[in-house]
């Protein structure tokens, strides 16, 4: 029940609400003589009733809490009040007529924020009141304004995300016009290079690197694991045939014109950019092999990037998969052999394994972007 709300000829009617819980009549009517100038002041005396009203319109800005009272006792009260997560940060002030030091303690354990002893003073009663009154709503603007603050990260964040995304789409796709391969090149390898880092994720070796985070950007860098081919001339970049030698010695050079285009993409920017890394590594280690074979440096075993190791069998996989004008589509089954024939040597052992274990996921995948001349094949 309300016992009173401001007095009709206030010019200003009170915003705060007091919810008193005692069950003495004579001290609930005191309190409400006290407040009903300043505040809008809900009686209950009981335990049982005072939850009640704790949760019903409008919800008290703060709680007088009587400790001894029969059935439930404040604590009680109190407890309940602190577990629910309608009510847990309503200020608590107990109502006590003992002095025992241990407990305070309780009450104080229990959430409460001040101690009043009977009998009551007024002027006490008024201010410890409006103090806490004041605290709270300090704290709710804190709380308020972490709320838009978290808000306005979460914003920022995927705006930033969103950045990321179209610099590597439009990098990704300027690469594209160049290649006789298909943006559904793109999109199944960037797919395969995911399912095989979330395969490995909890492998020992690749742990530390392959968090949720860092799969993230790998997968999202992937695209760009060949941007190096808009440097290489249409005369060699689309040959029907066999390149020869020297042909083959241009080509070589895309890995290290696709890490100086992401390098002069960052000092446009004024700075490195921490999500380009793995973009970095990918186009400019992607055509190493595990036995050092490879190239642009001839790196071999763990001394390639990571990313770059699952780029080689996605990206090989995918070539083997596809048609291209000097070659025709292979099935699944025969390029899954190949994969499995270059482990140790061509690939990591431990990348291979992994796609043994999952090369159903590729072959759906490729099912899923499949181009419609290589449908057949995949099948």
């Amino acid at each position: 029940m309300i016992l009173s709300t401001a007095n009709p000829t206030d010019a200003v009617a009170p915003h705060d609400t007091v919810l008193v819980i005692d069950d003495s009549p004579e001290i609930l009517g005191i309190i409400n003589a006290l407040l009903k100038r300043d505040y809008r002041v809900k009686a209950a005396n009981s335990g049982e009733k005072g939850l009640t009203l704790a949760l019903a319109e409008p919800k008290p800005d703060i709680i007088l809490l009587d400790i001894m009272m029969p059935e439930m006792n404040g604590h009680e009260v109190c407890r309940r009040l602190k577990a629910d997560r309608a009510t847990r940060d309503i200020p608590v002030i107990f109502l006590t007529a003992m002095n025992n030091e241990a407990d305070e303690e309780t009450g104080f354990a229990l959430g409460a924020v001040d101690y009043i002893t009977k009998p009551i003073s007024g002027p006490i009663l008024l201010a410890r009141v409006r103090t806490h009154l004041g605290m709270k709503l300090a704290a709710d603007f804190i709380k308020d304004k972490n709320i838009f603050l978290v808000g306005e990260v979460s914003k920022r964040a995927r705006e930033l995300e969103f950045i990321q995304d179209v610099t590597i789409l439009t990098l990704a796709s300027l690469a594209e016009t160049r290649d006789n391969e298909t943006g559904n090149h793109l999109r199944r390898t960037q797919h395969y290079v995911r399912v095989l880092a979330e395969h490995l994720q909890r492998h020992p070796h690749f742990s530390l690197l392959l968090t949720r985070t860092n799969i993230e950007l790998i997968t999202k860098s992937a695209p760009l694991h060949d941007i190096g081919k808009v440097g290489i001339p249409d005369h060699i970049l689309l040959k029907p045939g066999r390149l020869t030698a020297n042909e083959f010695f241009v080509m070589q050079t895309h890995p290290a014109l696709g890490k100086a285009a992401i390098e002069h993409a960052e000092r446009q920017m004024g700075r490195s950019v921490p999500f380009l890394s793995f973009a970095k590594e990918i186009a400019y280690s992607h055509q190493e092999k595990w036995d050092g074979s490879g190239y642009p440096e001839g790196l071999a075993g763990e001394n390639i990037p990571i990313a770059a190791r699952l780029m080689t069998v996605a990206d090989v996989y995918d070539a083997l998969i596809s048609h291209r004008v000097y070659k025709p589509c292979m099935s699944h089954e025969a390029a899954s052999e190949i994969i499995r024939e270059g482990r140790g040597t061509h690939f990591d052992p431990d990348v291979v394994d992994a796609f043994l274990k999952i090369h159903e996921q590729f072959r759906e995948i490729a099912a899923r972007f499949c181009e419609v001349t290589e449908a057949e094949s995949i099948a």
